[in-house]
């Protein structure tokens, strides 16, 4: 039985916010109820499987929305962030404080999740004659194995070298991951284990960015920064903080905490429109909308001034860095609310408009070559599941699905009506939604495939 489970974005409470332990628990009462379902076999008898192997597919510790990366400005000679020098010792100094605030302040959640890897934590009937003994004094115990995947928001964990391997080994004994040090992989086939563990279950899968020029560089590959990186650091992380420096006490009450959710907005392009319906809502005040705007320029010239997203800057072609500098730069308009009317136009500039990535799993190796029935991908936050194809195994037909893995996390998602004229403010839709995959291998759970468990609440 494998479980894959993807975009957690545990953070360290800087920025935004993370799911509530009570996720974690609830996802680990629901491994012993797989588990016994499982057991059920095609023919209808029972028989305990053998273990239960968690994948959590990327973006699980995120690293990137954390304050802590701000204590520097470029200039100083300790200047750090996630895209600078990773041989630095300064660069694995910040990636491990970081890394172990989050862990320290989700200790909690991450405890619930290493406690289900524990010897006879989850545990299910024996089998007397094809069925469940359950008057037996013994249970089964069910052996459970966590294996760490990176994404974009925690790729620093992929970087090779053994100050990077220490900080590897504090994530797995939080969260009783089977990684070796050395090895939290991108791809499956980086590591052996994983690629047979796939292999044995149908599945493909990749955390998504792949398809993301935003916050992805195929030409340079997982281990380094992205302009999403830079975004987000600069401009999304920065802006709660320079507001308050600058205004704190004439702040309306609400809005300093509002801002700080800027982070769990998307897309991440329609940030300058999430604060514009915060300034309504708490404020309704056009001078307070103008000093925004202008601690909010002031951010986006000093992001689109740093070396990094100038290098980005391809001459005589409008690429990302030209549309980001059309579309986050405000000072132009007349007020937040015009960015609604760039910001699918950006995001198309950006491969960013694409919630569902059905057809890139099509397009998958994979699936072309009838190695995989299940393509997984993360990454969108948005959980669906396609059918691709249907193909004559022997006698039988086998199906191939793609299937986003979701998100646990709470988000700010951009209504799809776009209210640019009519100028109301709630265009934002909050969620919390916890989504996971279950795929099972030969005829446990009766013959199945897959299935995949949603819950969302608002």
């Amino acid at each position: 039985m494998l479980v894959i489970a993807s975009d957690i974005h545990l953070v360290d409470g800087t920025c935004a916010k993370s799911i509530s332990p009570s996720a974690f628990h609830l996802f680990a009462d629901r491994l012993c109820e797989s588990a016994y379902q499982a057991s059920w076999r095609r023919d209808n008898t029972y028989r305990p499987i053998d273990g239960i192997d968690i994948i959590l597919m990327g973006d699980i510790l995120d690293p990137l929305h954390s304050t802590r990366w701000l204590d520097t400005k470029p200039g100083d000679a300790n200047y750090v962030r996630p895209w600078t020098n990773p041989h630095s010792d300064v660069y694995v100094s910040k990636l491990r404080e970081v890394t172990q605030a989050v862990i320290g302040t989700n200790a909690e959640a991450l405890k619930a999740l290493k406690d289900v890897t524990h010897p006879g934590a989850i545990t299910i009937p024996p089998s007397i004659n094809g069925q469940p003994d359950f008057a037996a004094q013994t249970q089964i115990p069910v052996p459970v194995r966590i294996h760490y995947t990176i994404g974009n928001h925690d790729w620093y964990y992929h970087l090779p070298g053994e100050q990077f391997d220490e900080i590897r080994k504090d994530i797995i004994g939080a969260m009783g991951l089977g990684n070796p040090a050395n090895m939290f992989p991108y791809e499956i086939d980086e590591y052996e284990p994983m690629q047979d563990l796939c292999e044995r279950h149908q599945v493909f899968f990749r955390h998504g960015d792949y398809y993301d020029k935003f916050n992805f560089d195929k030409d340079k590959g997982r281990d380094v920064g992205t302009l999403g990186d830079a975004l987000a650091m600069e401009v999304v992380n920065r802006f709660p903080i320079a507001v308050q420096n600058e205004l704190g006490s004439d702040l309306p009450e609400g809005i300093l905490k509002s801002l700080r959710r800027i982070a769990n907005v998307r897309p991440l392009l329609a940030a300058p429109l999430w604060i514009e319906t915060q300034i309504q809502k708490h404020a309704d005040s056009s001078a307070l909308e103008d000093q925004l705007k202008e601690i909010w320029d002031r951010i986006c010239d000093e992001f689109l001034a740093l070396d990094f997203v100038r290098r980005a800057n391809k001459p005589f072609k409008f690429d990302t860095v030209d549309a980001l500098n059309l579309a986050i730069k405000i000072s132009n308009r007349t007020s937040f609310h015009t960015i609604s009317e760039l910001v699918n136009w950006v995001r198309s500039r950006t491969s960013g408009d694409e919630i569902s990535y059905a057809a890139h799993a099509l397009n998958e190796p994979a699936i072309q070559k009838k190695e995989a029935r299940f393509v997984v991908y993360g990454h969108t936050h948005f959980h669906e599941i396609v059918p691709l194809d249907v193909y004559s195994n022997m006698s039988d037909p086998e199906s191939q699905v793609y299937i986003n893995s979701g998100t646990w996390h709470s988000y700010y998602a951009i209504a799809a009506k776009n209210y640019a004229r009519s100028h109301q403010p709630d265009e934002f839709v909050p969620y919390q939604s916890m989504t996971y995959v279950t795929f099972y291998k030969d005829d446990e759970r009766g013959g199945h495939g897959f299935e995949s468990w949603s819950g969302t609440f608002a």
